[in-house]
């Protein structure tokens, strides 16, 4: 289990990470979501001991990691892909860490199997693709076989093969009861990998809850309707107080009224609908949301 309290991070005059607190529990993936420069990272370091905190304290099982001895027995961790030498051979560079740790070496050769690079594992890294490299990275973090496990950006530079093997693989991690923590921009990926969410922005935590309860936080829920008659049925929707925008397919979306009150108008008005469809907010409609007052770069118009 992973325990952030009041943790806080400035270098000068930047705040980085303000107190936050968050608990990472096992048997789940948990994401951990934010814009760029929203202290995601930092926040890692933070827990991986890397960089001292200014205020609070990350704990991992209970203690600070520097505590622990032979550390990747305890967490693995995968910050940065490409981070590794590039001169050195797959094999040798997770031998190193193999001895370093005191892990049996035939764990190399099982890990290197697992993330797919058995074949490649006598090359050297500097002719590895990116997602070559994350694979190793992956690698790296199971080697010791530890309860707690950090990804940062994970799926960077796999193909879709590689990304259903992720998946799988986080899930089986966390099904076999260890913490599984995936730091990521990709909102889409998360609604298929993640059980819970920990969402901050400008260091500071935003959510700390189920998929679910933070898609249901946005307010761009809504119905689609397909009319016979669009226009008519605009036209009635929105003397009862619903919002209504047409959209490029003859389709309506419709906020303020629930499916079954739009059902009942169109009755009463004898209209004909060919699809009425509630529909959820997405987890990265919920996301933009819910961090727009933290988004530090906005992409503006064209001058």
């Amino acid at each position: 289990m992973i325990e952030v309290t009041e943790l806080t991070k400035r270098y000068g005059r930047t705040t980085a990470v303000e107190r936050l607190t968050f608990t990472v529990r096992p048997g789940r993936v948990t994401g951990f979501l934010g814009p760029n420069g929203a202290g995601k990272s930092t926040t890692l370091r933070l827990i991986l001991g890397l960089n001292d905190p200014t205020g609070g304290t990350a704990t991992v099982g209970g203690h600070p990691f520097r505590a622990r001895p032979r550390g990747l027995r305890h967490v693995g961790a995968l910050l940065d892909a490409g981070d590794v030498h590039g001169g050195r051979t797959g094999a040798a560079h997770l031998r190193a860490l193999a001895r370093a740790n005191a892990i049996p070496a035939a764990r190399v050769d099982e890990v290197l199997a697992e993330v797919g690079l058995g074949k490649a594992a006598g090359r050297r890294i500097g002719g590895y693709s990116l997602g070559m490299k994350q694979r190793l990275g992956i690698a790296g973090a199971l080697l010791g076989d530890p309860p707690v496990l950090l990804f940062d950006e994970p799926l960077n530079g796999l193909d879709p093969e590689g990304v259903l093997w992720v998946r799988g693989l986080f899930r089986r991690l966390a099904e076999e009861g260890r913490t599984v923590f995936v730091s990521s921009h990709m909102m889409a990926e998360m609604e298929h990998t993640a059980d819970r969410l920990v969402v901050i922005g400008r260091g500071r935590l935003i959510a700390d809850e189920s998929l679910t309860e933070f898609a249901a936080r946005a307010g761009r829920g809504g119905v689609t309707v397909r009319a016979a008659e669009p226009d008519r049925l605009a036209a009635v929707l929105t003397a009862a107080g619903a919002g209504v925008r047409p959209g490029p397919d003859g389709t309506l979306a419709v906020t303020g009224l629930d499916a079954t009150r739009i059902g009942e108008l169109a009755l009463e008005q004898r209209l004909l609908l060919h699809a009425l469809t509630t529909r959820s907010a997405s987890l990265e409609e919920a996301f933009m949301e819910l961090t727009a007052d933290s988004v530090d770069y906005l992409a503006g118009e064209p001058r």
